[in-house]
């Protein structure tokens, strides 16, 4: 008779005091608040960008079309910017900029066109249809957060910002080449 072999543990994310508890097992200078924060702030943020990531679905965007979609709203009326002016302002290679940028055209998001006054220039101009899709991405979102900090009311939402702008601003001054700092964000 042969013994059967145990059913593997089905895969589970540790919780936060367990996986803190494991690391002060093996590396015991770990100060388990600090621990506790950073790993509560990770998997907020993890946690977040997944249901971002499923409102856009929704709308039948991604996450990479919102960022241009961003890019062109907060420059303002009339919505419009260089090709080479959204790749700087979004990080990527003018390849990769190209690339999106056909994609969004043929789903209706941006047009292109040759600047009139310098038909060597290009414009990349947000249609209606992508400022909707932009605009119904924000109100998704609106209720998402509303509902994320609803136990976080009154002076404490001031002073919770205040110590997440702290920590971000203390991150971007001792790792300047860390991408996506604040204040390049547009």
């Amino acid at each position: 008779m042969t013994a059967e072999k145990p059913a593997p543990a089905t895969a589970r994310e540790l919780g936060i005091a367990e996986q803190v508890a494991l690391y002060q097992r093996e590396f015991p200078m770990v100060d388990p608040q600090v621990e506790t924060i950073v790993q509560t702030l990770s998997r907020v943020a993890r946690r977040m960008a997944v249901a971002y990531d499923r409102q856009l679905t929704v709308l039948g965007i991604t996450s990479a079309e919102w960022e241009v979609l961003k890019a062109l709203v907060v420059s303002g009326s009339p919505y419009r910017l260089g090709p080479g002016e959204l790749a700087k302002r979004l990080g990527l290679t003018p390849a990769a900029m190209t690339h999106r940028i056909d994609r969004m055209v043929t789903e209706g998001l941006v047009t292109r066109e040759r600047d009139e006054a310098n038909r060597v220039r290009v414009i990349i101009e947000l249609t209606d249809l992508g400022r909707d899709k932009w605009l119904e991405s924000m109100r998704m979102a609106a209720v998402f957060e509303e509902e994320l900090l609803q136990d976080v009311v009154g002076e404490d939402r001031a002073v919770l910002s205040g110590m997440l702008a702290r920590m971000l601003r203390r991150i971007e001054e001792s790792r300047p080449d860390a991408p996506g700092r604040a204040g390049e964000q547009s």
